[in-house]
Formats: structure tokens, sequence, C-alpha cells
């Protein structure tokens, strides 16, 4: 395991550790959320459930949250082991029968090496606006994988605050209209004290890939979780009638690697293993 002294030891922004203090994160994805929200998690689910390994398998959950994710999987039969750096998030996943849960960095994990044969980073990247951290992060995930195994992480889109507020009309407000077109450029999402985010990297879907190949992963795949569905006014009563939301899920899977359409959807899953 990297040894490290405290000084060296990562830290998270503040911003981002009072953003998720709140506790909005689990009820965001459960049943009953937000219409993005839910298909967020849907989907995620679904392509996860393709690429992973056959249960019973080792699978590390960094930057898990609540364990909103970690709960379906351990139900799976995966034995999962959750790290975040809100405390919130490690004292709710704990809860949850057969996950191990405990406070910790992206960027510094707290587990030997090769010891999963899965690693999640379904949070961690789209928080860590410098390139440096997310590959440092990236690189913790190789070490932590064995060799083979499957690292799999999730980015913010560029244009997926753009593609919301005008959804929502917010964009005709020009203070929203200023601030989202200011991330356009580079994809920085500063923290503002009236925001309706924290501080966060939103990607293109090209940029993924050449962060993975610098921290050593061969990347096998890209998946735009939402595709299309999340940006459709129709979307919060197909996902509630169970037969159209299967037909949601179904039409976002044909698309979900058409690199065409990869930055209409909100978030991207990007899947690699360690290059030879």
């Amino acid at each position: 395991m990297t040894e490290t002294t405290d000084a060296e030891q990562p830290a998270v922004r503040e911003e981002i550790l009072a953003y998720y203090a709140q506790g909005k994160e689990d009820d965001r994805l459960r049943e009953g959320g937000a219409p993005a929200g839910r298909l967020e998690f849907w989907r995620t689910q679904d392509v996860l459930r393709r690429l992973l390994p056959a249960a019973p398998a080792r699978v590390l959950d960094v930057g898990g949250g609540s364990g909103v994710h970690a709960q379906w999987l351990t139900e799976d039969g995966y034995e999962v082991d959750l790290i975040d750096p809100v405390p919130l998030h490690v004292e709710q996943a704990a809860r949850i029968p057969g996950v191990t849960a405990r406070a910790g960095d992206a960027r510094e994990l707290p587990v030997s090496d090769a010891a999963y044969d899965v690693v999640l980073m379904l949070g961690p990247l789209y928080h860590l606006p410098e390139r440096a951290d997310r590959v440092r992060a990236l690189t913790e995930a190789h070490r932590a994988v064995r060799p083979g195994g499957l690292v799999v992480a999730a980015t913010i889109n560029r244009f997926a605050q753009l593609h919301d507020l005008l959804r929502e009309e917010r964009y005709f407000i020009p203070l929203h209209r200023e601030r989202t077109d200011a991330v356009l450029a580079d994809g920085r999402h500063p923290y503002h004290e009236d925001g309706f985010f924290t501080v966060a990297h939103f990607a293109q879907p090209g940029e993924v890939p050449t962060e993975f190949a610098e921290a050593g992963l061969g990347v096998e795949g890209q998946y735009g979780i939402e595709g299309v569905a999340w940006l459709m006014g129709g979307v919060e009563d197909w996902l509630d009638d169970p037969a159209r939301r299967e037909a949601v899920l179904a039409a976002s899977r044909h698309i979900e690697s058409e690199p065409s359409l990869l930055g209409t959807s909100g978030h991207l899953l990007t899947a690699g293993r360690p290059s030879p």
C-alpha cells in the first residue's frame, strides 16, 4: 500500500463536503426522487449489471455516497466495500447489511494493492477540478484492482447543466445563463453560495480515455447514462409506468455508446482495465 505523510494527505474542498452533508444525494437517486435522478440510477444499474463479473466478486465503491448502488450490488451477491469522504454518507452506507463503509479519499485509497475485482468511481472524478487529481484517483483505482479487473468511472458531461437549465427554463434567467455559459469553455464549475451545485468538473467524453490512459488503464467502452430521454418532457410519467420505463431503458440502451450522442447524456460511464 502506498504510504504518505499527514502533510501529503489530499483534502476534499469544504464546499463539496458541505453540499453533500445536506443529505440530498440519497433521496435524489431512489424511488420517488426526481425523474433525472431515477433514470440515472436505473441506467447506471443496467449498464453495470452487464459489465461486472458474475457474483460473488469483490467491489470497491469509491465515493459511493450513501450506498445507493452498494445496496443493490450486495443484494446481487457482491462483496462491497464503500469509501467516501462525507461522514454522513459513511454513516448511512454502514447501515446497509453486508456493506463495509469507511471514510477515505479517492486520491489516497486506504486499501491494499490488487485487492478488488472491480473498482467503481461513480462520483469522485467530477469533484476533482484538476486533471492531475483525476489521474491520481484513477491511478489509485488501478492500484486497487487486480490484474485484468474492471474500473468504471462516472463523469458529468460538459453540456449537462446547459441542457438541464434549458429544459427547466431556468436558462432564461440572466444570472443562471451567465454562470452556465461560463462553464462551457473548460468545464470548471465553481461554487456559488446561491448555486444549484458545488465545485465540479464537467468533462468532454473524449477527455476521459486520455486520463484513463495516463493512469495505465485501457478503455473498453463508454456509455451515456440518461441518453436523450432525460431532456424529454414526458419522462416523469414514463418512468412511473413500469412498461414505459422498460421501453425508455431499452431505447437508451440502443444509443448508449453511439459516439455522436455521448455528450447529450447528463452522465457518462467509462469502463476499462489495467493495460498489459
